[in-house]
């Protein structure tokens, strides 16, 4: 089996990053997410599924409330990658002194983003490492027409000590994904045929 030519594949792929956050009570968050795609053809209906990592606080906080908002931002916003993409929530509010409005869904909206869409989620897939979430798009809104950053001009514009914190931030990440998916495997393997939520 080749891993590295389909992992070469993907790495020719280039991602919009959208800012994804939630609010549970009190506590609110975000983070940097790259799976994201609209599932929904019917321009009344409109859908969307986004995967998030199990261990992130965001996750938790779209647990506990079923929704989120998802922001496009420009290349001039960089540093909302290093904002939402390095720390976690849990040691600090990664909204502060951001201009922010609360959806119909309580999630918190990044008013100075690109492109923001207020989410409710209708339904969930748990993947081990990730919950995959599908959900109904409550209101959009686009702030004005500019081409979204994305993960292969991040690359590219990132300052070299910011791009070495999200690279070992990115390898943390990695391993604690590779664990649930071996995890989440063996636990398949142990009950073929079981739905496992």
């Amino acid at each position: 089996m080749n891993v590295e030519a389909g992992r070469d594949v993907f790495e020719q792929l280039d991602r919009e990053l959208w800012v994804i956050t939630a609010r549970a009570g009190e506590r609110s968050s975000g983070l940097i997410a790259t799976y994201v795609s609209r599932v929904s053809l019917v321009p009344a209906l409109p859908r969307v599924t986004i995967a998030l990592a199990k261990h992130h606080f965001t996750h938790e906080l779209i647990e506990a409330s079923s929704a989120f908002a998802m922001h496009l931002i420009t290349e001039e916003q960089i540093d909302w990658v290093w904002r939402f993409g390095i720390s976690t929530g849990r040691n600090g509010d990664k909204l502060a002194g951001l201009k922010t409005t609360t959806g119909a869904s309580g999630s918190p909206i990044l008013v100075d983003a690109l492109v923001s869409l207020d989410c409710r989620v209708e339904a969930r897939l748990d993947t081990g490492d990730r919950t995959i979430y599908l959900a109904e798009v409550l209101d959009a809104r686009a702030e004005r027409m500019a081409k979204p950053l994305t993960f292969q001009r991040l690359l590219q514009l990132g300052a070299p000590d910011r791009m070495r914190k999200l690279k070992v931030a990115m390898e943390h990440d990695t391993e604690l994904d590779r664990k649930a998916i071996i995890e989440w495997r063996r636990h398949q393997t142990a009950s073929p045929g079981k739905m496992h939520d």
